[in-house]
């Protein structure tokens, strides 16, 4: 690691009561470095209210609207049941987020979940969260994102046969290098880049919803003649449905994992929250009412990429712009997502629960950079790995082990009919 003038490193380790501990600035200012060594080094306080927002919608906006429909109405039956389970998933994400945004301002600390666990239950529970998190939990989901953008981005490229999987490996790597690169060098860069791609992906389901309300107001409303014709009354398959859904909604937690860099957090982290999480239900509640305003149920249970088939069918030569829309929801959630796991690896470190080494600050850029570069190689080892497992293994017969009801499954697995109205046949 690079080192300042006079030999200091430039990252600092914390003490155990939770600042950071002494750095050298290594200018020769001895009034500078005194302030220095009486303040310590941490975290900069710079994110605000957008920010939050942003951090919130999009981590929670990444590829599930643009997929997971088509698991809901599997499992509820009838148009009419699987926006039910929408708007009920919705209130179930909008309580656990308000109990979230209590705890946050009772326990102003970040870490999420790591921090009150180790609050409400002690050290071990908290430890056990945390490698969980760190082997299990943050690098798939996050890798999972990255394989989903690099399908959508290289899909056009392999018009007639699967994308190789070096191929997805190597672009998911090179964009999880490309983002951690952002979150080491600046926290408001980082900020910035989350609110540009979270205003995309929310521009993206509005023009979903004009377009397909401006299709219903033509008269075609034959989809909605009968809205619970075939509703699934089977509790199993309803709690699916519900699993489906809430697929869709995670995420609203993940602004609890920075909230030492929010400004206000007693205002700031309860107002995100109140704001994020009723715009996101009804942003994808309509975006539900317009994908069964264009498509029929047999058209969206034949297909794994609700979004792309609806596009194709009602934007006509500007089709193609959902695809492109998908990979930046999923280049948001993304960034998002490195930026608040870093923070709980950081934070456990600082606990003691993690080398000492991943509490480390940066004494320039005021980021927690040996973190985010520990994540950036778990997320290389998990992206070698989960291409493997979410396309299945052969079996003896020589048939494939698919994962068929997983949301997830779905997203990494475009069938040809989806390569098809990407353009690509």
């Amino acid at each position: 690691m690079a080192t300042t003038t006079e030999g200091a490193p430039e990252t600092a380790p914390l003490q155990p009561d939770h600042s950071a501990a002494i750095a050298a600035n290594g200018d020769g200012n001895d009034d500078d470095c005194s302030e220095q060594n009486t303040k310590g080094v941490k975290l900069k306080v710079e994110l605000g209210l957008l920010d939050g927002i942003g951090i919130i919608v999009g981590i929670i906006i990444g590829s599930g609207i643009f997929v997971s429909p088509v698991g809901v109405l599997k499992y509820s039956g009838s148009v009419g049941m699987a926006l039910i389970i929408w708007i009920i998933s919705g209130l179930f994400s909008m309580v656990g987020a308000l109990c979230y945004a209590e705890l946050g301002t009772m326990v102003p600390r970040s870490g999420g979940d790591y921090a009150y666990i180790r609050e409400a239950f002690g050290p071990l529970p908290a430890f056990l969260y945390l490698w969980v998190a760190l082997v299990i939990i943050m690098p798939t989901g996050n890798t999972i994102i990255a394989l989903t953008f690099a399908n959508y981005i290289l899909q056009p490229l392999f018009p007639n046969c699967e994308v190789p999987d070096t191929s997805l490996r190597l672009i998911a790597a090179g964009i999880i290098c490309f983002l951690t690169w952002i979150n080491c060098t600046n926290v408001k860069l980082a900020a910035k880049v989350q609110g540009v791609f979270t205003v995309t992906k929310v521009f993206a389901l509005i023009i979903i919803i004009s377009a397909g309300t401006y299709h219903m107001c033509t008269g075609n409303t034959k989809n909605y003649s009968e809205p619970f014709k075939n509703t699934n009354w089977n509790v199993a398959d309803i709690c699916t449905a519900f699993y489906q859904g809430l697929f869709s909604y995670a995420g609203w937690n993940y602004l609890n994992f920075v909230v030492e860099e929010i400004k206000n957090p007693y205002v700031n982290l309860p107002r995100a929250i109140m704001i994020s999480l009723p715009l996101v239900t009804v942003v994808y509640v309509l975006a539900n009412v317009a994908y069964f305003g264009v498509l029929t149920a047999d058209e969206m249970l034949a297909t794994s990429a609700v979004a792309v088939l609806f596009g194709n069918r009602i934007l006509g030569a500007a089709a193609w712009i959902m695809p492109f829309f998908v990979a930046c929801s999923t280049f948001g959630s993304l960034n998002g997502g490195i930026f608040a796991s870093s923070r709980l690896f950081f934070v456990g470190a600082r606990e003691g629960h993690l080398p000492q080494v991943l509490s480390l600050i940066n004494i320039h850029k005021y980021t927690p950079v040996p973190s985010l570069i520990f994540l950036h190689r778990v997320h290389q080892v998990a992206a070698s790995s989960v291409v493997i497992f979410m396309q299945g293994l052969p079996d003896k017969t020589g048939k494939q082990l698919q994962t068929q009801d997983h949301p997830l499954n779905t997203v990494m697995n475009l069938m040809p009919r989806e390569r098809k109205l990407l353009g690509c046949v």
